[in-house]
């Protein structure tokens, strides 16, 4: 495990880069999926690695209390190298409850974690529905706990959902998502 932080290139107010990935349901998604969505909170991410595993059940609590936001998992990882990232596990922990996000999808090129500039898992990008396309409103860490293990006293993702759902500016400071570096295919 090789822990890594956020380096992505977009900045507040960029718009969502597009994507057109498969879904642990079969279905293909992309930004359009979401429309109703005020708020979209892609978080790339996988299934075995401590620090994506120890946010899971936060995002599926951000996915259940939040009507208005679209939570959205990606998997960029490198299955062959990485069985446990694969797209069968990826199904299977949705199917058993594990995973229970709004949509949970497989970045099989890795394309669309290169275009959001993503380097770890879990890495969070927020964006706020402006007009018929999404904007960057917050991208960093989840919460301030810095390791798997420890409790978080204070959730980033929450207050900057939050603003974006009372039309309120993010007014966070974007700390480095940490998490392990994501298992690129040339690497």
């Amino acid at each position: 495990m090789v822990m890594k932080e956020s380096e992505s290139e977009l900045e507040a107010g960029d718009p969502a880069p597009t994507f057109e990935l498969e879904g642990v349901d079969g279905e293909t998604y992309t930004l359009e999926s979401f429309a109703d969505a005020e708020a979209l909170l892609v978080v790339f991410t996988c299934n075995h690695c401590p620090y994506a595993k120890a946010k899971i059940d936060l995002l599926n609590d951000l996915a259940a209390e939040y009507d208005d936001v679209a939570v959205v998992g990606i998997n960029p990882n490198d299955s062959d190298e990485y069985p446990d990232d694969s797209f069968d596990r990826m199904q299977e922990l949705v199917e058993d409850g594990t995973i229970a996000y709004d949509a949970y999808l497989r970045d099989r090129t890795q394309a669309v974690a290169k275009a959001y500039g993503a380097v770890c898992t879990p890495d969070p990008f927020l964006f706020e529905r402006d007009g018929d396309e999404f904007r960057l409103v917050y991208q960093g860490r989840l919460d301030d706990a810095p390791n798997p293990e420890d409790e978080p006293s204070r959730y980033h993702i929450r207050e900057a959902i939050d603003a974006v759902l009372a039309g309120e500016s993010v007014d966070l400071e974007w700390q480095p998502s940490r998490g392990c570096s994501i298992k690129w295919t040339e690497e």
